[in-house]
Parts: structure tokens; C-alpha cells; sequence
């Protein structure tokens, strides 16, 4: 990918074109800034993830109708989980308990269950809202965690200090995106809302250079991924006054492209 010049020059230089390193919404704020700005924001996701084929699947010896309680940490957990299932020809049984961290991963649940007639416990956004639930079922069911090659180590901690009888399996992964035919395309600002994005990047583009290409950069594990390249963050979300990162760059355009 290539950057705008041979060093970082002056932080609030007019901005004219922004990569935002996730898919296209249908809708989203960031458009009034294009509209506001007349800019040139274009999207495109550095990383996605690919499943785990059943073939792979049944080297790792595990049956998930041999499992009575299952946790789902996200929608492509669901996605793969069942996908896994119908793949091995596996039906869940109805008794299955299922256990999700957020209601919205709960309620995604019913595109593959009739959901009134299972035991679905949701928690609010981590493992440890979903405890007392858990607690109550942890000596008669046996747990299974379907996960990628990025399993959450809260929950794996939380399961391990709290003695469940508990398994990983490995359904799908999260890989970086071919990003090739960026590599002659300049942008201002390149917007990162996570550390595979940047792995992504130099995995893409090993000679990246930042010069005067703008970091927008949002949370603190992001921030240390690009920090640990050597490169200059000159665009920070959350911070006390800035929630999102779409008011970040409202801040940042409000100087660099003042009139």
C-alpha cells in the first residue's frame, strides 16, 4: 500500500481520501462526514473469517451432540456451530442448553432453533455476567466451546477457575483479507478498529511505510498493535470526550479541513 510522501508531515494536512478497514454499512454516520467534507471514504475489510471444514473438524474427535451445554460467544460461533452439525449430520438434541453472552447472540439463536421450546440463558456482553446461570448447571452438564483460532482467554479462564467440565473446538478462523490490489492506492487516513487489522496490513504490505498517512486508530489493544509497529497514531478513539471514532475524525477534520 502505498503512503502520501517520503515523511510525516504537518498532523492536520487537509484530508481528501479515507480507508476504513471494515465492510460497508448500510447506513452509518460516517457518510455525513463524506457528505459534509467532501470526502472520498471507501471500505474495505482487512480480515474475515473462513470456516473449518468437517473433514478437519473430525480429526479433532469431538461430536457436539455429545455435549449438553453449549456457549456461544458470538454469531459466527452459531453460524458454524450448526453449519458443523449439518455438515457431520448431527441433529442437537432438544434437552441442549445453550449459553450466550449478549442477548443479541441469544436471539440470533432462532434462526436455527424454535427457540420457546430450549433452555437459552443470555448474559449482558461477558462470561462472567452469565456465572449465576452457569453455576447452576455446572456439575450435571458437560460444556462445549465452539471458537476460532482467536478463543476468548477470559472465558477459557472462567471455565478452568471455576472447575467446569468443559471442551474448545475449533470451527472457523479469522485470517487476513487479500489486499493486493491496494498496494498503488494512496489514502490519507487508514481507519483500525482492531490488532489483526494492522497484522493484516503488514501481512498484505511487509515494507508499509506510514510517511504521511494518518493512523486513526480506536481501543487500547489496537493502539499497542500500532504502537508496536513504530508508527504514529494521530487519530485516538474512545477517549474521555470521544466515544467513537467517527467523532474522532469530526475533531480532526474540523482543523485539517477548515477553510
Amino acid at each position: 500500500m502505498a503512503a502520501n510522501g517520503n515523511v510525516i508531515g504537518e498532523v492536520h494536512k487537509k484530508v481528501e481520501t479515507i480507508l476504513i478497514s471494515q465492510p460497508k454499512p448500510e447506513r452509518s454516520p460516517y457518510y455525513k462526514l463524506e457528505e459534509k467534507y467532501g470526502l472520498q471514504i471507501d471500505w474495505r475489510p482487512f480480515i474475515h473469517v473462513e470456516g473449518v471444514d468437517s473433514k478437519e473438524f473430525r480429526k479433532l474427535r469431538i461430536r457436539p451432540d455429545e455435549y449438553s451445554a453449549i456457549i456461544f460467544t458470538s454469531k459466527n460461533s452459531i453460524d458454524h456451530f450448526f453449519r458443523i452439525c449439518e455438515e457431520m449430520r448431527i441433529k442437537m438434541s432438544a434437552d441442549t442448553k445453550y449459553f450466550c453472552l449478549s442477548e443479541a447472540i441469544a436471539n440470533y439463536l432462532q434462526k436455527f432453533i424454535v427457540y420457546r421450546k430450549r433452555k437459552v440463558f443470555a448474559g449482558k456482553r461477558k462470561i462472567t455476567d452469565l456465572k449465576p446461570a452457569l453455576m447452576k448447571h455446572r456439575e450435571k452438564e458437560n460444556f462445549l466451546l465452539p471458537c476460532s483460532n482467536l478463543c476468548s482467554q477470559e472465558v477459557c479462564d472462567f471455565l478452568d477457575e471455576l472447575d467446569f467440565k468443559w471442551k474448545d473446538a475449533l470451527m472457523y478462523r479469522t485470517v487476513s483479507s487479500d489486499l493486493s490490489d491496494l498496494e498503488d492506492v494512496t489514502y490519507d487516513v487508514l481507519v483500525f478498529f482492531s490488532p489483526l487489522g494492522i497484522t493484516s496490513l503488514y501481512e498484505n504490505f511487509p515494507d508499509f511505510k506510514q510517511n504521511e498517512t494518518r493512523m486513526a486508530v480506536y481501543g487500547k489493544r489496537t493502539q499497542r498493535a500500532v504502537e508496536e509497529r513504530g508508527l504514529t497514531i494521530n487519530i485516538l478513539a474512545p477517549m474521555p470526550d470521544i466515544p467513537s471514532m467517527t467523532m474522532a475524525l469530526q475533531k480532526y477534520l474540523e482543523v485539517s479541513n477548515k477553510e
